[in-house]
């Protein structure tokens, strides 16, 4: 389905950069926006370019990632629509600190760091809620770092899932889930583990009915019972340790 102005507006509306902002705040930010279209495994920006620009999703999967000095990469988040990609950094006037990679293709809206800082002028709400988003952004990289910590790996996978679930459904309890646009891979990243740990994982849940997992997408059918999982209310099933990885 093409999207509409209608359509658009409401995308906006849904987004948390844009909470609370009246419908003539939402239309003067549509209009100071460029879309761009970024191909499937092209880049929005790589780690340690000049930040001149941010982005809101408006349809496809973005991967974030970040390399690490001894060239390891780590997986931080992935987004979809609705999503906004480096507010915060556009504005500290910093390099951007990780690459956003399309994993679909994409479609996003795009503002300069000059316009950005016009529009928070203009609407200081903006300001206001770009500041919310990053302490919610950090307390989540908080409670991933204790999950290393703490977590059978596990309970850490199942974790990341119904992240990514809720992320995609936001405070709607929908069904069937959404379809995870994600490799094994990137799921061993996301948590700290080996690929071949969490195809064992994979594996074992997928015998169980929780889950279908292809080759880039995965499908989760239960979600209460990850919950379980998650919450260690259950033995594991795929038979790991209980000391963290």
């Amino acid at each position: 389905m093409t999207p509409t102005p209608d359509s658009d507006l409401q995308l906006l509306t849904q987004a948390a950069l844009f909470d609370g902002l009246t419908e003539t705040q939402l239309r003067t930010i549509q209009q100071h926006a460029a879309l761009v279209k970024v191909p499937r495994r092209s880049f929005f920006f790589h780690q340690g370019e000049a930040a001149t620009t941010f982005y809101l999703i408006r349809e496809g999967q973005v991967r974030l990632s970040q390399v690490n000095p001894e060239g390891k990469q780590v997986i931080i988040h992935l987004f979809g629509p609705g999503d906004v990609l480096a507010v915060i950094v556009v504005l500290s006037n910093a390099p951007y600190p990780l690459s956003a990679e399309a994993i679909t293709d994409c479609v996003a809206w795009a503002w300069s760091r000059e316009t950005a800082v016009h529009l928070m002028e203009q609407c200081p709400r903006l300001a206001i809620n770009g500041m919310e988003m990053v302490a919610r952004r950090f307390q989540e990289l908080q409670n991933r770092y204790r999950e290393l910590s703490t977590e059978r790996v596990e309970q850490r996978v199942a974790r990341a899932l119904i992240r990514l679930i809720q992320q995609r459904n936001g405070s709607q309890e929908q069904k069937p889930y959404p379809l995870l646009s994600l490799t094994r891979q990137d799921l061993a990243e996301m948590t700290g583990t080996t690929l071949y740990t969490v195809s064992r994982i994979c594996s074992s849940w997928e015998q169980q009915g929780l889950l279908e997992a292809g080759r880039e997408q995965l499908h989760v059918h239960n979600l209460e019972e990850l919950s379980n999982i998650a919450d260690d209310l259950r033995p594991s099933a795929a038979n790991f340790p209980p000391k963290p990885e």
